[in-house]
């Protein structure tokens, strides 16, 4: 896989810009993570401020989508005043769109739509930003009862993209992410499987979708992990904190790179701390909450 190859020897933690891409999130602890005035300029300049720190750390993989408000912005326009960094690869998502106008209180912050008109407006979008720098598009956050599953004209359309040297995948959300990865793996267009990356939420609180994982990692599918800190649950839990939580992602063997959600320099720092710790998983099993108990819990987290 072409991703693979170009991200050999690169750092195995990518970096999620949902946090830093608009000024209202579900992670804990943004009063203190971010400017007081959360403007366009001010997050602008953070994101680029993260982007160049984890560079030069070795992180080569980035990841955005179009409901994460500028965030695409943001990326593009640090591609275009690095000429010189040739080697990040790019992933993005479409069928949300950011609805909360660059308010942290919102009525609605993002609509999920998964159908062929989204796709066709959202690919235009994200092009438009990103033009030949896109390596991977993905259907965000698919669960049991999305058309994606099962749209012929979409999957036609995901297909030729695929054709054309984009890599097409698609996140999960929610507690059947196992059944979701299991019905995308047998979803195919001319004899060939269609979704070709995977990712999804996997961490010490809820790691019941590992297993549909490593069937996707065994049938060819790149692997990446998102939430591995639970939205920062595990990073202020005693006795594990954020590196111990992203080790433990990093040590799953069927997972290619593990998300930072990090907003500060710091947060960055300690999270690629992780690539240097020896985690014994079973150490952290009793953390575990049934998936249908976590995903409520974390439907309850204020965006702030």
């Amino acid at each position: 896989m072409a991703i693979i190859d170009r991200l050999a020897g690169a750092s195995r933690i990518g970096l999620g810009l949902a946090a830093v891409g608009r000024p209202g999130y579900i992670n804990l602890g943004r009063a203190a993570d971010l400017p007081v005035e959360r403007t366009v300029e001010a997050l602008r300049a953070r994101a680029g401020e993260l982007l160049d720190q984890a560079y030069a750390a070795g992180v080569r993989y980035v990841d955005v989508a179009r409901s994460y408000g500028r965030a695409e912005e943001f990326l593009a326009q640090w591609l275009r005043s690095r000429p010189d960094v040739d080697d990040v690869v790019v992933g993005s998502k479409w069928g949300y769109t950011y609805t909360a106008g660059w308010r942290v209180e919102a009525e609605t912050h993002e609509v999920k739509e998964h159908s062929v008109a989204t796709f066709d407006r959202q690919y235009g979008e994200t092009r438009a930003l990103l033009a030949d720098r896109l390596d991977l598009y993905q259907i965000h956050s698919v669960t049991p009862e999305s058309p994606a599953l099962r749209d012929a004209t979409l999957h036609r359309r995901l297909a030729d993209l695929a054709e054309q040297g984009v890599l097409v995948g698609l996140s999960t959300s929610g507690p059947a992410q196992a059944e979701v990865i299991r019905s995308a793996l047998g979803v195919r267009v001319d004899g060939q499987p269609v979704f070709r990356s995977v990712q999804a939420t996997w961490n010490l609180l809820e790691p019941s979708v590992g297993p549909a994982l490593a069937e996707a990692h065994d049938a060819g599918c790149l692997v990446i992990v998102k939430e591995a800190l639970a939205n920062g649950r595990l990073a202020v839990r005693e006795g594990v904190g954020d590196a111990v939580a992203l080790a433990a992602a990093l040590h799953r063997p069927w997972a290619a790179i593990v998300l930072s959600g990090a907003a500060t320099g710091d947060q960055l720092a300690s999270n690629l701390r992780a690539e240097t710790l020896a985690v014994d998983s079973a150490r952290w099993a009793d953390l575990a909450v049934p998936p249908t108990r976590y995903w409520q819990e974390r439907s309850q987290l204020p965006w702030t």
